[in-house]
């Protein structure tokens, strides 16, 4: 009887020990800062604990806890990394047809986090995999409204908003507790090598293109700039011109009423001197001629000679006086 009882005194302080052990065991826990931990009473999730630092909690089984990455997370569509290098994965997954009704094969990374652990643990059985098909379908949908031509040069930059923002809005509706960070395009290429080197080919053409047509307008714009510099200075000059005639002929007028005034006055003697300053501004270097009735040359005078000795012909004849 004795045997007995320290048979079940002892297997009471066994299952007592056992008991402290899971008791201390699980009750405390620790929460690193790169994680975030949410604790489950019966499976009923409480509020995450984001503050790192030693924890406590209830004992096993009546609370549990998760703990998830605080870190963002990568998908990398249509390709892997494997020791820095980046391997491509099956092309059934990556190849799309593009608005245009043309094949290209595009890859695509996704950074994503955690933002409600209790929704990303109970709402979906498995989040990475929604995510990821998620952003297959996103790509192909914007990659099936675009142009080639868009996809391959110049577009990237808008289908990357428009795949971050449809996939955003499939996320928020699937509520699995996590958000898009950033969406970056890292290749889409046509899928073989003669179609490339066709593509660009064409690409090639087109920047000739692009580049004669700029030329073109860069002269257009520098000879209509010359055209309208000329038509300015035409524009000025004629102007200059029109208030010099205006002024000259309000000149002309001021002295034709001085000259009327005159005229009124003397006639004769005004009517001649306009002939004689009229002959003077008309022949300046004329010679005079005398000659008969009949149109014949009588005799040459020149006047112009004697108008330059004549000075000297008196004195000479002042001189011969003197001496007789």
């Amino acid at each position: 009887m004795t045997s007995l009882k320290q048979i079940y005194m002892i297997t009471g302080i066994v299952i007592g020990i056992i008991f402290l052990a899971i008791v201390g065991f699980t009750s405390w826990y620790t929460v690193d800062e790169s994680e975030q931990a949410i604790v489950l009473t019966f499976g009923k999730a409480e509020p995450p604990i984001t503050d790192p630092g030693l924890k406590f909690k209830l004992p096993w089984p009546i609370q549990t806890v998760e703990k998830l990455s605080k870190e963002t997370f990568i998908v990398q569509f249509g390709y892997e990394e494997k020791e820095g290098k980046l391997i491509s994965e099956n092309e059934k997954d990556t190849k799309m047809i593009t608005g245009d009704e043309n094949i290209v094969i595009a890859d695509l990374v996704v950074q994503w986090k955690i933002t409600d652990p209790a929704k990303f643990l109970f709402n979906a059985d498995n989040p990475r995999e929604i995510i990821y098909d998620a952003t297959s379908a996103s790509l192909r949908s914007i990659i099936g409204n675009s142009k080639i031509d868009d996809a391959l040069t110049s577009g990237r930059a808008e289908i990357e908003g428009n795949v971050r923002e449809l996939l955003t809005n499939l996320i928020t509706k699937y509520d699995i507790g996590v958000s898009i960070l950033a969406v970056k395009l890292q290749d889409v290429e046509l899928p073989n090598e003669e179609v490339r080197k066709a593509f660009t080919n064409v690409t090639d053409a087109r920047e000739t293109m692009n580049t004669k047509i700029n030329e073109a307008n860069k002269y257009k714009n520098q000879k209509l700039n010359e055209a309208l510099g000329e038509k300015d200075a035409i524009i000025s000059k004629a102007e200059g011109e029109k208030a010099a005639r205006l002024e000259q002929a309000r000149g002309d007028v001021a002295v034709f009423s001085k000259l009327y005034e005159q005229y009124k006055t003397n006639p004769a003697v005004t009517r001649e001197r306009l002939i004689i300053e009229t002959l003077e501004q008309v022949l300046p270097n004329a010679e005079i001629y005398i000659m008969n009735d009949d149109g014949n040359t009588l005799k040459y005078f020149p006047i112009r000679p004697l108008e330059n000795t004549q000075p000297k012909t008196q004195t000479q004849e002042g001189s011969g006086n003197n001496n007789e």
